[in-house]
């Protein structure tokens, strides 16, 4: 056994892991599991099911990756789980594989932050540099956008979507879709407002996040209908081509959104 790994670890010999993957005292490693170079599995782990981890992630202790969906439907096919690249995922994470009712395969991209008791339900599809407090609950089916931070104790309804760069505060209950950039809060989850801060430290121009202070004003103080917000941010987009591209990430998730949005 490779002094990387703990005398007391059971690892299926059929798994794939780099040589320099470390796993912990009494962890367990299925047979389908493929994990890339220096990444840490911490004690008292599970990953099992058809999971394929990148590198440099580090799975705290009593994390359980890699679970069949929590899905009546689940009969049992052999469907995956894919995380990229220097995840942080602390304890009592669990993060389930998909169904084929979807498109297969659950998703956790790269830099994430996934806190103590997040659970990521079957086909999740969460993107890079998010934020997931602890205790984060999502049902099945849901999808994170790049950079989104989403609270403590907050409950996402399965099919919900949350856009990039969006924040959402702790306890939240999120029965419709969070637009990007948009930050919310409570039972049910409203909109408070724009991101700025955090838009701020990302490198947005003052002119994208003045376009983006607007569209939010189009769609929830002006009183018009989503198709007319809708109609102005492309004028602006034409107007300014330099906002264009922050425009464009909204209008998709609206174009997008099947459940609706946030409303105050």
């Amino acid at each position: 056994m490779s002094a990387l790994i703990h005398t007391t670890a059971l690892v299926d010999p059929l798994a794939q892991l780099h040589p320099t993957v470390s796993v912990g005292p009494y962890s367990i490693i299925g047979p389908d599991v493929k994990i890339d170079a220096h990444t840490k599995i911490g004690s008292h782990c599970v990953i099992d099911g058809h999971t394929t981890i990148g590198q440099n992630n580090h799975f705290y202790r009593f994390c359980s990756v890699g679970g069949m969906p929590q899905d009546k439907k689940h009969s049992g096919e052999p469907t995956r789980l894919e995380i990229g690249d220097r995840n942080m995922v602390r304890e009592y994470v669990t993060i389930n594989t998909g169904t084929v009712q979807d498109v297969g395969v659950t998703r956790l991209g790269s830099d994430n932050w996934v806190m103590a008791y997040v659970h990521v339900a079957h086909d999740c599809q969460i993107g890079s540099n998010v934020i997931l407090a602890n205790g984060v609950q999502m049902g099945g089916h849901v999808h994170i956008g790049d950079w989104a931070i989403v609270g403590g104790l907050a409950a996402v309804h399965q099919f919900g979507r949350i856009g990039a760069h969006s924040m959402t505060g702790g306890q939240s209950a999120l029965h419709m879709d969070v637009p990007p950039y948009v930050m919310g809060s409570g039972n049910p989850c409203v909109p408070v407002g724009v991101n700025v801060e955090g838009l701020k430290r990302r490198g947005f121009s003052p002119e994208a996040i003045s376009a983006l202070r607007d569209a939010y004003k189009l769609i929830y103080r002006r009183g018009l209908s989503l198709d007319e917000a809708r109609l102005q941010m492309r004028q602006r987009q034409t107007e300014e081509p330099a906002v264009a591209p922050a425009l464009q990430v909204m209008l998709d998730f609206l174009d997008g959104s099947a459940r609706g949005i946030i409303r105050p």
